[in-house]
């Protein structure tokens, strides 16, 4: 073997093992957030040495303390971390993590890398062999859903992952958006969980009636206040009426028939019998394609939600084109897409 093909067979093998290893930067930040390491270092108010991060955690192992630098190394590497000093100081993404930001984003990382959500990635081999809707359910049995509703810990963990990320979009939309909200009277946000972004749009434009409109057992203990009201029902039965219908990553949980079923029940919601002139406001993603490098990490990011989709509901992210043929097949004449919200863009849907 000559030295070019040796080389470019080490590079491979570096590929592979680098792909193969891929989990741990997610396990390495996930033993950060646990061990409250971007709190420590916010705190300590300069660049701190690992010296001095160890002697702020007192609930560590002494025996495990040479071990920090080791996690620290991976994670400023990934980007998490930068080194100024000889000491570590926060970057960008790891404010996200701190637990006194209000757009942080530490809930969804313990909803996702929890292990009830991990263990069915093992079982991706085998469910492309059987008859399960997804490898959730051939992990644990049932649906992601049912499983949230049975066990209220992960249930938890799902609505405080959904709120943490209503929070960042609700910052967005208030800020960038509220021309969408122009000349209307009455929104419903379906699927809104506790209500973290109805509240927040309710609060902005106090003119507007707002509904957060979700399962029963989603709002149970949820008051009414101002012009914020809680509706329980099942939006593929129907969706209360308003000028407007909020579908805040809702859709792409559910196959092509599950979401006609809903943009129908949405559509007969902003007419209820009379003229139509409402709309539907989805927040979701519209597939890139045919990008340069520089959008090829957004690309990633959608990618990656697509096989959690996949893995875990009947959904699907979706290209424009595909986007296109539910909306036509649900009887809507023309929409509108901003991409507005990093790797997840604004679509106005019209009757």
């Amino acid at each position: 073997m000559d030295k070019a093909n040796l080389n470019e067979l080490l590079q491979a093998q570096a590929h592979v093992w680098n792909h193969m290893f891929s989990f741990i930067r997610s396990m390495s930040l996930k033993s950060a957030i646990d061990l409250g390491i971007p709190d420590i270092i916010q705190n300590h108010g300069k660049p701190m040495t690992v010296t001095e991060l160890v002697a702020a955690m007192p609930t560590l192992n002494p025996t495990k303390a040479c071990n920090i630098n080791r996690v620290m190394r991976v994670l400023v590497h990934s980007g998490f971390f930068d080194v100024e000093e000889d000491g570590y100081v926060l970057t960008d993404a790891s404010r996200l993590l701190l637990k006194d930001n209000p757009l942080s984003v530490t809930p969804f990382i313990k909803f996702v890398l929890d292990p009830v959500i991990i263990g069915p990635w093992h079982f991706l081999g085998a469910w492309f062999q059987n008859d399960d809707g997804n490898s959730f359910e051939t992990a644990h049995g049932k649906t992601c859903w049912d499983y949230c509703r049975h066990d209220p810990r992960v249930g938890n963990l799902f609505n405080e992952a959904m709120s943490s990320d209503s929070r960042l979009v609700s910052s967005v939309v208030i800020d960038k958006c509220r021309g969408v909200f122009e000349g209307l009277n009455s929104l419903v946000d379906v699927g809104g969980g506790t209500g973290t972004l109805g509240r927040a749009i309710a609060a902005a434009f106090p003119h507007l009636n707002c509904t957060v409109f979700d399962l029963p057992h989603v709002l149970d203990g949820l008051q009414d206040g101002g012009n914020l009201r809680y509706v329980g029902g099942d939006m593929f039965e129907g969706v209360p009426p308003a000028d407007a219908v909020l579908l805040k990553w809702i859709l792409h949980d559910w196959n092509d028939d599950e979401c006609l079923k809903i943009l129908k029940r949405c559509k007969e919601a902003i007419s209820n019998g009379k003229e139509e002139r409402g709309k539907v406001i989805i927040i979701d993603m519209v597939l890139m394609e045919d990008v340069n490098e520089e959008g090829s990490n957004s690309v990633k990011t959608q990618l990656f939600f697509d096989m959690l989709m996949m893995m875990m509901t009947s959904g699907r992210e979706r290209r424009e084109e595909e986007w296109a043929d539910l909306f036509v097949a649900a009887g809507f004449c023309h929409y509108k897409i901003t991409p507005i919200f990093g790797v997840r863009s604004l679509i106005e849907l019209y009757p």
